[in-house]
């Protein structure tokens, strides 16, 4: 049962986080802008998270540690969150979410690059299949090109801050994480969006789209997802992650009317196929007592998965 439980759990997690694009189409159909919305979300999610923080009389990080988070969340929250979500204006939801699920392959890019890792077999077949399926996706999208475009660097940065954070992770709590990398987030979206000029929410249904981001695409699924990784293991947990981009891609289709032609689900299949062989790959070669150290991103972006693992 407690197997079963955590299975739900992140499952959970990855539909929660699959519902991004959704929300910020609503919210862009609100009148915002890409700065508002990630200031709006993260200084919303930010609140509970330091709340947290304090009632469970933990330290905020100091030094190195602290310079790090504030780093990572710079480059994933602003940077990338920012890319994610001026994506969503020039393509699709479900091309978008599907090109940034290259990320885990652009880490083992980057390991080898890098960290002098070695090229494996399982890692050259991931990034074979990744890049024909990046090809079939993108392929018939010639007029989006600038989402697609935006779509990578998204996937680009997001690959760059799991490098990052691959060892600040284990000097810290996932609370002390979150709270500083939100916080950071805030701030940062914030003076941007001020600088630009703010585009609040006018109606109900765009502090309804800003809710949802907060609650259903930020806080909720990293709590599931964290309480299911204690049930499940750092394994099962990346792989079930997937399911993410397959639920905007269905979410789009049903809620949004968004179609995606038949050769772009074929390339989004062949870079989940690639996400899978990566994950599993790594996790078969690192020992088990690796295994148990584990990453905090909270998700474009996205949810958090192991430090042993290829994928953020």
């Amino acid at each position: 049962m407690n197997r079963i439980v955590g299975i739900a759990l992140v499952v959970a997690s990855a539909v929660g986080f699959g519902t991004l694009a959704i929300f910020g189409r609503y919210a862009y159909a609100d009148g915002m802008d890409a700065l508002t919305i990630g200031f709006l979300r993260f200084a919303l999610a930010a609140i509970p998270a330091l709340a947290l923080l304090w009632l469970r009389r933990e330290r905020f990080p100091r030094g190195p540690v602290l310079l790090r988070l504030i780093a990572m969340g710079a480059l994933s929250y602003i940077a990338g969150s920012f890319a994610y979500l001026a994506a969503l204006k020039y393509a699709s939801a479900g091309l978008v979410a599907l090109l940034l699920y290259l990320y885990p392959v652009i880490v083992a890019l980057l390991a080898v690059l890098l960290l002098h890792e070695p090229l494996t077999r399982v890692k050259g077949l991931a990034l074979g299949l990744a890049l024909a399926g990046t090809a079939l996706a993108v392929g018939p999208m010639s007029g989006q090109a600038l989402g697609v475009l935006l779509g990578i660097t998204c996937g680009v940065v997001y690959a760059f801050y799991i490098v990052l954070g691959g060892d600040v992770m284990k000097q810290v709590s996932p609370v002390q994480s979150i709270a500083v990398i939100f916080t950071t987030a805030a701030v940062g979206n914030g003076v941007l969006m001020l600088l630009s000029g703010p585009r609040l929410p006018v109606t109900t249904t765009g502090w309804g789209a800003i809710i949802g981001l907060v609650v259903i695409t930020t806080l909720l699924p990293v709590v599931a997802f964290l309480s299911g990784l204690k049930r499940i293991g750092p394994t099962n947990a990346a792989m079930l992650s997937t399911l993410e981009p397959v639920v905007t891609v269905l979410l789009a289709s049903w809620w949004l009317r968004e179609t995606l032609m038949p050769v772009t689900l074929l390339g989004g299949g062949l870079i989940l196929i690639a996400v899978l062989l990566v994950t599993h790959g790594e996790f078969r070669r690192r020992p088990r007592a690796e295994t148990g150290d584990f990453a905090e991103p909270v998700g474009p972006v996205a949810e958090p998965v192991p430090v042993a693992s290829t994928e953020p």
